[in-house]
This record gives C-alpha cells, structure tokens and sequence, in this order.
C-alpha cells in the first residue's frame, strides 16, 4: 500500500464557524497519530479559517471550477483555493455528478486544473445500485477512471481515488469487504494500465458509511488505503476513531 493511510473528512454543505471546535480537536488527535495522513474538506466559507486554526489537518475544497477566473456566478477556482491555503480538492463526487450533471470529462478538466494549480486532487468514482445489480461496477468504474483521471506525466503522485458506490453514502449501508476488495482490486489494475510503474503512488480510499464500527475491517482489505468520510467527520470523537482505526502502529 503506498505511503501512510490517507483519511479524508467532507463536511459538505455543513459547518460554521462554530464548528472549528471540533476541527481543532481532530487537528489535536491527528497529531497523535503520525502514522496517517489526515485531511478535512468544510465548506468554502471555512477553509481559511481552517487553515489557520490547524497544525496537522490538511485543509482542501470540495469541488473547483476548470477555469481559472471568469463569469462563473457562484463557482470557486482551483486557484482561489490554492490561495486561501487548500492542499487539495475532491472533484467527481457522486452528488456532483448526479445533482450538477458533471461528467467525466467535467471532472477530469477540474482535476487538470486543479492540479495546474498545485494542488492535489481527489478523484471519485461509484456506480449505482441499479449498475451493481446488473453486474456493471467493475464496467462502470473502471470508464470513469479512464474519463476522468488526468494523464500527463507525474501527476500520478498527486492523485488519490476515492471509491464510493452511490448506493452507500450516506444510506448507512456498507459494501461488504469481498466487495471493496474486488473493486479495488479492478481499480488498483485499471491505474497501473493508466499509470504504468506510477500506479504505485496513487492510494485507492473507501468512502460510503465509513463509521468506527466498520472502519477497522475496511482497512483490512487489501488495496484500501483510506478513507473519505462523510457524515463521521463532522465530531471528533468520531473521525478519530476512524483515524485510530488506520494507524498501522496500533495494529
């Protein structure tokens, strides 16, 4: 598994300033836990604040525009991140996808700019529960990675992969673990097909339902390295325990 475990928080569209309590707590616990790389997404409205509340947190957007700058009422560039101090961005989220209509060739122009930017990228991929049925996942997955991953050259080690199967987030239904390690295992193929011997660099996260209950059994499948939480994330009292759960020295 390449480099520490990477667990991500997304706030989504919730949090104040209120808020940053809770992310100095998880910015105080993840300082425990050296062995995992630990990040949070909040809203635009707090990613500043974030960042100079923080020490360890890496601090990202949860979705940018392609463009740099323009009429784009309401959007936010991957440059503007970068300059408020975001480390990264998610780009392809399901609920993107699906509320906003982006398509793969959406996400992966946002991805190119934000990695022109210098930030780092997280791309999401996950089939319905419709395709998971008709025996399309694996299909379905593997033509959003070729769709929406940047290809140039070295960006391999700036690009994480968050699987999220559409049908588990937020439901509090988890993909059993023959599950996540078939499609992980598709994905990890499909990245060294894309990527070649960079494969290597990119980690492959979980992300639907992940709680402390099942985060330790998650991240005991091959090929999973991480995590991005959604609901979880928002108290420290429970993304910690999913960042406890990933630390390779408390196995």
């Amino acid at each position: 598994m390449p480099n520490r475990p990477y667990i991500v928080g997304n706030w989504k569209m919730n949090g104040t300033r209120a808020q940053m309590a809770e992310a100095r707590a998880i910015d105080r616990g993840a300082a425990r836990h050296a062995g995992v790389r630990v990040g949070i997404a909040p809203p635009f409205t707090l990613i500043s604040t974030m960042v100079e509340a923080v020490q360890v947190l890496i601090v990202g957007g949860q979705d940018c525009h392609a463009r740099i700058s323009g009429a784009f009422t309401g959007d936010v560039s991957a440059v503007m991140l970068k300059d408020v101090g975001a480390g990264f961005v998610i780009v392809g989220h399901s609920e993107r996808r699906s509320m906003h209509g982006e398509s793969d060739a959406d996400v992966k122009a946002k991805a190119q700019a934000a990695l022109e930017a210098g930030l780092e990228v997280i791309v999401c991929v996950g089939e319905t529960e419709a395709q998971r049925d008709a025996g399309q996942a694996e299909a379905v997955v593997c033509a959003q990675l070729d769709g929406s991953l940047p290809r140039e050259e070295g960006v391999a080690q700036r690009v994480t992969v968050a699987y999220e199967p559409v049908w588990a987030i937020g439901t509090g239904r988890v993909a059993s673990p023959d599950d996540v390690r078939a499609m992980h295992a598709a994905i990890r193929a499909r990245l060294i097909a894309l990527y070649g011997d960079g494969a290597a660099a990119v980690r492959i996260l979980y992300g639907g339902s992940v709680n402390a209950g099942n985060a330790a059994e998650l991240f005991a499948v091959d090929e999973v390295g991480g995590a991005l939480v959604g609901g979880a994330s928002l108290t420290a009292d429970s993304f910690l325990s999913i960042v406890t759960a990933a630390d390779p020295a408390l196995d």
